[in-house]
C-alpha cells in the first residue's frame, strides 16, 4: 500500500530514527497496518543490551507513533511541510508484553480514536508472530512553527 519512497515523503524521519518500513493496509481515518523490520544492524542494539540484544521498548513505541502520524497525514489529506510538526503529546497504558529482538518484524497497528483540533488520539499495538509485543493509547499533536 505503502512503499520505503512514498514514506520518506509523509515522514519527515530519517536513519537511524525512521521505524517504520512499509504501509500493508490503510483504511482512510480509521486503521493503519504497517511494518518495521528489526536487523541486528540497528544502531541501538550496540547498548542495548550487548549480550542479549532487545528494541527498547520507547522505540517501540516511537513506530506506533510514526505509523499514526501516516494515518493522520492520510486522514488530513496533507503532507508535513516546514511550517508544520507532529508532537508526541502523551502515552497512556503503555504495556509491554514480550520483547522484540533482531530478526523479529514489528506488525504496527493503529486506529484513529478521535482528532479535533489538531489533536489525535490512537489505540496503538505491536505484534510480532502474531504475539502481543506492546499496546498504548498514544495522543499526538500538530502545531504550526514560527
Amino acid at each position: 500500500m505503502m512503499d520505503i519512497h512514498k514514506i520518506l515523503k509523509q515522514l519527515p524521519h530519517r536513519y537511524p530514527f525512521l521505524l517504520v518500513d512499509r504501509v500493508v493496509e490503510l483504511e482512510k481515518g480509521k486503521t493503519i497496518k504497517a511494518l518495521k523490520n528489526v536487523t541486528i544492524n540497528e544502531p541501538f542494539f550496540e547498548g542495548h543490551f550487548p549480550h542479549r540484544p532487545v528494541m527498547p521498548g520507547v522505540l517501540m513505541l516511537e513506530a506506533l507513533a510514526q505509523a499514526a502520524a501516516l494515518l493522520a497525514f492520510d486522514a488530513l489529506g496533507t503532507s508535513p511541510n516546514d511550517q508544520m510538526v507532529y508532537y508526541f503529546a502523551g502515552i497512556d497504558g503503555a504495556r509491554f508484553k514480550r520483547p522484540v529482538e533482531p530478526g523479529d518484524q514489528l506488525i504496527l497497528n493503529v486506529e484513529l480514536m478521535r482528532m479535533k483540533a489538531g489533536i489525535f488520539k490512537f489505540k496503538a499495538s505491536a505484534t510480532v508472530d502474531s504475539e502481543l509485543a506492546v499496546e498504548a493509547e498514544l495522543t499526538c499533536a500538530m502545531r504550526a512553527i514560527a
